[in-house]
C-alpha cells in the first residue's frame, strides 16, 4: 500500500469516526437531559473503549513495529514508552495552557477574555477528539487496515455517547436543540484533522510509527485518567462507571480480536 493510500484512509477513517459525535448528538432532538447516573455511564463506557485502543490497536503494534525497525525489543519498548509520557506531557501542557470548560468541573486553564462559553465547550471536546483522530490515522500504519478499521470502530462507538452528552449539556445550559446538535456535530470534525496528521506521520517517516502510536496512547491515556474518570466518580456512582468502563473495554477488545 502506498503513503498516499496510508493517507487518504487514515483521514477517511478518522472522518467517519468524527461523524459518530454528529449522530449521538442527535439524541438532543429526543431527550431534554441525562441523568447523572446514566451520563457516568456513557462516558465511561467511552473511556473503557479508549483504554483498550490505547493497549491492543496502539501499544502492543507500536512495540511490533518498533522491534522491527530496531531488531531489539527493550529499545522498541523503551521507544513506545517515551512516546506514551510525550504524549501525556503535551496533553498536560495544552490543558494547562488552553481556556477550555468541563461538563462538572467547570472551567479549567487561563481565564479567557474574548472566548464566549459556547467556544470553550468546543475547545475542551477538540481536545479529546484530536488525539483520537490521530489514533485512526496512525492506526492504518504499515497498511494494517484491520487495525485501522478496529480503531475507527471503536472510537465511532465511544464518539456516539460523547456527542450525546456534549449536546444534551448545551442545552440544559440554554442553547437551542439546533445549536446543541450543530455545536456536537461540530466537535467531531477535530477527528480528521488529526487522523490526518497521525496518518502523514507515519506514512512520511516509517521509523516515527513507534514514537507515533506510543504518543497517541500517551494521549489517550491522559484524557482517560485526568478527566474521565474523575469526571465520572464524583457523583455517586463510581460502580456503576466502573463496570461501563470495563463493558466499553470488552466492546473495544472484541472488535480488535474479530476486526483487527
Amino acid at each position: 500500500m502506498s503513503s498516499l493510500e496510508i493517507v487518504a484512509l487514515g483521514a477517511l477513517a478518522s472522518l467517519l469516526a468524527g461523524l459518530s459525535t454528529g449522530l449521538g448528538s442527535l439524541g438532543v432532538f429526543f431527550l431534554r437531559r441525562l441523568s447523572p447516573r446514566l451520563e457516568d455511564a456513557l462516558l465511561s463506557a467511552a473511556a473503557g473503549i479508549m483504554l483498550a485502543a490505547s493497549f491492543f490497536s496502539l501499544l502492543l503494534p507500536g512495540i511490533e513495529y518498533g522491534e522491527r525497525f530496531f531488531g531489539n525489543g527493550m529499545i522498541a519498548v523503551l521507544v513506545v514508552i517515551t512516546g506514551l509520557l510525550i504524549g501525556a506531557v503535551v496533553l498536560e501542557l495544552i490543558n494547562r495552557h488552553v481556556p477550555h470548560e468541563h461538563f462538572i468541573s467547570g472551567r479549567e486553564g487561563p481565564e479567557p477574555d474574548a472566548l464566549s462559553r459556547i467556544w470553550l465547550f468546543i475547545i475542551a471536546i477538540a481536545l479529546h477528539n484530536f488525539p483520537e483522530g490521530m489514533a485512526v490515522g496512525v492506526g492504518f500504519a504499515g497498511g494494517d487496515i484491520g487495525n485501522g478499521i478496529a480503531l475507527a470502530a471503536g472510537i465511532g462507538l465511544q464518539n456516539i455517547p460523547e456527542g450525546l452528552a456534549v449536546s444534551v449539556s448545551l442545552l440544559t445550559v440554554g442553547y437551542s436543540r439546533l445549536q446543541a446538535f450543530g455545536i456536537g456535530t461540530l466537535t467531531g470534525l477535530a477527528e480528521p484533522v488529526g487522523g490526518l496528521f497521525g496518518a502523514a506521520a507515519v506514512a512520511v517517516a516509517g521509523p516515527l510509527m513507534p514514537w507515533t502510536l506510543g504518543f497517541a496512547a500517551g494521549a489517550m491515556l491522559f484524557i482517560i485518567s485526568g478527566e474521565i474518570i474523575p469526571e465520572t466518580h464524583r457523583r455517586g456512582y463510581e460502580t456503576l462507571a466502573t463496570f461501563s468502563l470495563l463493558g466499553g473495554f470488552a466492546v473495544m477488545m472484541f472488535l480488535d480480536a474479530t476486526l483487527g
